[in-house]
């Protein structure tokens, strides 16, 4: 055992010719060193401060070895140091930034396009009303009427997440993507040229199933194609591009208020973003994880599967097609798929995303989307209009401009969740996005109950409410929900996560008023300030830390 451990020790500090001349040697070595080193019981020589590693890819198979062996043992002290492997291991892909733009760039165009509805609809529905700018025989909207314009691509979003709960593993990343464009082309397109009330709300429902397709389809692409090391961050951006679809939804609806029609101008520039996507969607290769899942789900060859996820792979990286360094992660990927599922059917039945690990993952995820709405989020900014108007700012005479400084604060704070939740990581920045959350709702409440007279109090509440939401449950609760629920089931549950979001969004949406009357606006922020506190402990006890970790190392070390 002593000389063994000398020999490591010689490799890790004056590694072997061998190694040194033929790098193919390593794999070799780590494969015999470890199925010894995991009966033996290895223990890691100290080490002198002058012994510096030459090799620090050697250092890393000597500290898996080493960590191997204490976990087989029994050894709970190697928690922490499972964690620094796992971030030393996945950060060892390289990969191009220009590689890595096109698949993230075309996936987050459905939320560009989800979050341009949002801001283009508040600008259109002023435009429809008008009796000089409609352009329309049919302007007088009753409340109703005109809650069913206003919510109509919300209902959709909803029966879109109901329709891609059964098919989502059939379809794929990529051909979900690409119905998501095609529907928000005709929905933009039906919506812009409606003859009447009917045409534009079937409109309004065909844009919306877009948008729940694309926020099912793109966090899953982008979680299952981009290198680990930057996974947080890329889908955090897709966050951020859907603040940018708002902003601009602002932009072109404060450019045409004062057209006639302005409205369908509004409904349409979505059409050339839409095709745009299709587009692009076409010219990206699948996920190569599905294409895995479908082979070990034994829905075709294997080898065929594998070879179409080794060019799928290949291409996403900017690699020569088939190089052997994808070959060799599509190896492992596959490797542990098969051991995952090597028990069970081959397909997930409709109710195991209620059992096991992804009932685990569902209770995160959806606990997540969920608290993301109920904490108040469409009615904070309802009020966002009165509040800056109290405090004297012009801006807010009008609610275009108001709309559009609320945007650039969201897109200020988002970019800062962006760069900061793959070296935060997760937890800290929702914990404390949380709490700020629950102290903003609880100063807006005590300024409608005895601080009237500092209208600066309830500017701040929401400007810290914004700020705290776009780096918590603005981009984390999304990130969470791309990567926490197991491969075999992350398509039907990533697509009731997406339900769950939606449909506690209408019922935010739709309660309010009726909720306002009853409680008054003070006691309805003290609601949501309570029910803020509530998720700051769901997020505290239930929320784990994914930061560094592969999809594949948080399904066997988190959900298991």
């Amino acid at each position: 055992m002593a000389s063994t451990t000398t020999t490591l020790s010689q490799l890790l500090f004056n590694p072997h010719p061998l190694l040194h001349q033929n790098p193919n040697k390593e794999s070799q070595f780590l494969s015999r060193s470890s199925s010894f080193f995991s009966s033996s019981g290895y223990v890691r020589p100290r080490l002198r401060p002058h012994n510096k590693p030459i090799f620090p890819k050697l250092l890393l198979i000597h500290k898996r070895i080493k960590f191997k062996a204490r976990v087989q043992k029994g050894d709970s002290s190697g928690g922490e140091e499972a964690e620094s492997l796992v971030s030393d291991a996945t950060s060892q892909e390289a990969f191009s930034w220009a590689s890595v733009i096109l698949p993230f760039l075309f996936p987050a165009l459905g939320g560009v396009l989800f979050g341009y509805d949002i801001g283009a609809t508040s600008g259109a529905v002023l435009s429809l009303q008008s009796p000089e700018l409609s352009g329309t025989t049919w302007f007088n909207l009753s409340a109703v009427q005109l809650g069913l314009v206003v919510s109509g691509s919300l209902y959709g979003a909803v029966l879109g997440s109901l329709l891609v709960f059964p098919i989502a593993d059939f379809l794929g990343r990529r051909r979900e993507l690409l119905v998501a464009a095609l529907l928000y082309l005709l929905g933009g397109i039906v919506t812009a040229y409606a003859p009447g009330l009917g045409v534009l709300l079937t409109g309004r429902l065909l844009y919306g199933l877009g948008i729940g397709l694309a926020m099912h389809g793109a966090p899953l692409y982008i979680a299952e194609t981009c290198p680990s090391q930057i996974r947080g961050t890329l889908i955090s951006l897709k966050e951020l591009f859907i603040v940018l679809g708002i902003l601009l939804g602002y932009f072109i609806g404060s450019f045409e208020i004062n057209t006639v029609g302005g409205w369908r101008y509004m409904f349409g520039f979505s059409a050339p973003a839409a095709l745009l996507m299709g587009l692009g969607m076409w010219s990206l290769p699948p996920s190569p994880r599905w294409l895995l899942l479908r082979a070990v789900q034994g829905k075709g060859s294997l080898q065929e599967y594998k070879e179409k996820a080794i060019y799928a792979l290949s291409k996403l990286r900017g690699r020569p097609l088939g190089d052997r360094l994808s070959e060799r992660q599509i190896e492992d990927t596959l490797a542990s798929l098969k051991s995952t599922y090597a028990s069970d059917e081959s397909e997930g039945s409709f109710w195991e995303v209620f059992q096991g690990p992804s009932l685990k993952a569902f209770i995160i995820g959806g606990g997540l989307v969920l608290f993301q709405q109920i904490t108040g989020q469409p009615s904070v900014l309802y009020y966002a209009g009165p509040i800056l108007q109290s405090a004297g700012f012009s801006a807010a005479a009008d609610a275009t401009r108001v709309s559009v400084v609320i945007g650039i604060f969201k897109l200020l704070m988002t970019g800062i969740a962006v760069l900061k939740v793959d070296d935060l990581g997760r937890r800290p920045l929702l914990i404390g996005g949380v709490g700020g959350i629950a102290v903003s709702l609880f100063l807006l409440c005590a300024y409608y109950k005895f601080l009237a007279g500092i209208p600066l109090v309830a500017v701040a509440a929401l400007l810290l409410y914004v700020g705290c939401y776009q780096i918590s449950f603005g981009p984390i609760s999304w990130l969470m929900v791309s990567e926490i629920f197991p491969l075999r089931t992350r398509g039907r549950g990533i697509s009731l996560a997406v339900l769950a979001n939606f449909g506690s969004n209408a019922i935010v949406t739709f309660a309010f008023s009726p909720l306002k009357e009853l409680l008054g606006a003070d006691n309805l922020f003290l609601l949501f300030g309570a029910i803020a506190l509530l998720s700051l402990l769901f997020a505290i006890f239930f929320v784990p830390e994914t930061k560094g970790l592969s999809l594949e190392e948080i399904e066997s070390k988190i959900l298991k």
